[in-house]
C-alpha cells in the first residue's frame, strides 16, 4: 500500500526533544512528543488551529514590523516505505496584504538536528528563502526513507504598520511512493 498524507508529518524543532511550543521552534532537536500543544499532537502540527505554528504578533510588532523564523521537520513515518522525491511549497500564502510568508531548505542532512537559533527573530545562516506555490516550484527535500525526516524553514513577514487580522497560510508537500 502506498504512503498516505496522514504519514507524512509536520514536526517542531526544539532545544529539548519532548518540545510542545511551536514559539520554541526556532531550531534544534526533531519533537519526539506524543502529548500536549497548541493544534498538535504533542510535537507534530496535526490542524490548522490558531497558533499551532506561531505566536499572536502584538501591536507594538505590527507597528515596528517583524520577522519570525521558525524549524520544522517533515518526517516518513510510514513502516517500511520510501517517500520518493518530495517537494515542499506554499499551497496558501497569507491572507493579509501586510504579511508573507517564505520557506527554505536547512542546510544539514537528512536525520540531522538544525543548528538552533538565539531566538525567533535570528535570521538563519546560509539558507535562501523562496516562496513556491506548487509543487512544479516547489522546494526538493530529497527522498526519505522510512523514519527519515529533514528540515525546513519558515520566514513570516509582517510589515510595519500592518493591521490587525486573522493570518493565516498553509504550508504543502507532495511526493511518491510505490505501492
Amino acid at each position: 500500500m502506498a504512503i498516505s498524507s496522514s504519514e507524512i508529518k509536520l514536526i517542531l524543532s526544539g532545544s529539548a526533544a519532548s518540545n510542545t511550543d511551536a514559539n520554541q521552534s526556532f531550531g534544534g532537536q526533531i519533537s519526539t512528543a506524543t502529548t500536549g500543544g497548541i493544534g498538535n499532537s504533542g510535537g507534530v502540527i496535526t490542524s490548522d488551529l490558531i497558533n499551532n505554528d506561531m505566536d499572536d504578533i502584538t501591536s507594538a510588532e505590527a507597528s515596528s514590523g517583524i520577522t519570525i523564523y521558525h524549524n520544522y521537520y517533515y518526517k516518513n513515518e510510514h513502516a517500511s516505505l520510501t517517500y520518493i522525491s518530495p517537494k515542499f511549497y506554499i499551497d496558501t500564502q497569507t491572507n493579509s496584504g501586510d504579511t508573507s510568508v517564505a520557506m527554505a531548505l536547512v542546510t544539514e542532512a537528512k536525520n540531522v538536528a538544525t543548528t538552533r537559533l538565539t531566538n525567533e527573530t535570528t535570521v538563519p545562516a546560509t539558507v535562501t528563502f523562496t516562496t513556491p506555490a506548487n509543487y512544479a516550484g516547489g522546494i526538493a527535500i530529497g527522498s526519505l526513507d522510512a523514519g527519515d525526516y529533514r528540515g525546513i524553514w519558515v520566514k513570516y513577514i509582517v510589515g510595519s504598520s500592518a493591521s490587525a487580522v486573522l493570518d493565516s497560510y498553509t504550508l504543502g508537500i507532495q511526493g511518491d511512493s510505490n505501492p
